[in-house]
């Protein structure tokens, strides 16, 4: 079986939908960076920031201080907010705390984030929902891609599937993050993936 290239069918989708309305989940800034180059000028984005995988207040509003930063800066999409829920990554963490790194507990975690998604967009009357999170080297494109159509296939609005680390993606992101001079942070958010000190 030949494998997806999630890349290539984001592109042709994109052609397809211009003037249409997607909503974005994104993790932070600086993955957003080049996320935004792909989709802003294609669809009308907002940005969907739900990541109660936060380990503090505190890092969640950094991040989320940062996203609204550079799209002050850039222009080019709307925030749409769902405040630091960190009990819903709880209820789905709990009894993985000890998983590796990108094993079940992360699953857990992309389909919490990807269904919220797809949630919002269906509520919103958004044409697409999509995430940035494909854009990190340390994420398994193929599982998110796959729990995105879930999550399109439960709430009834279409899935746009991504492999943003395509073409030089993540490499763009760190470029940009320098240009912007964005807080970059070294771990996903998650107090099990926080690197000790």
């Amino acid at each position: 079986m030949n494998a997806v290239n999630y890349d290539a069918v984001m592109q042709r989708l994109l052609e397809e939908a211009q003037g249409k309305r997607l909503l974005l989940h994104a993790c932070c800034a600086p993955c957003s960076s080049y996320c935004l180059c792909e989709t802003a000028p294609k669809v009308q984005t907002t940005v969907f920031f739900y990541n109660p995988n936060m380990d503090s207040a505190e890092e969640y509003e950094k991040r989320l201080s940062e996203l609204r930063r550079l799209l002050a800066v850039t222009h080019q999409a709307d925030v749409l907010e769902s405040g630091y829920r960190h009990e819903d990554f709880d209820a789905v963490a709990r009894g993985y705390e000890q998983e590796k790194e990108g094993g079940a507990r992360c699953e857990r975690c992309f389909r919490l984030r990807l269904f919220e998604t797809a949630r919002q967009a269906k509520a919103g009357g958004y044409d697409y929902f999509a995430t940035t999170l494909t854009v990190s080297p340390m994420k398994n494109a193929p599982l998110i891609n796959r729990i995105g159509y879930e999550a399109a296939e439960a709430f009834g609005v279409e899935y746009l599937p991504t492999d943003f680390k395509k073409r030089g993606g993540y490499q763009i992101s760190v470029r940009l993050s320098k240009e912007y001079g964005l807080y970059r942070q070294n771990y996903c958010g998650c107090i099990y993936s926080k690197p000790r000190s």
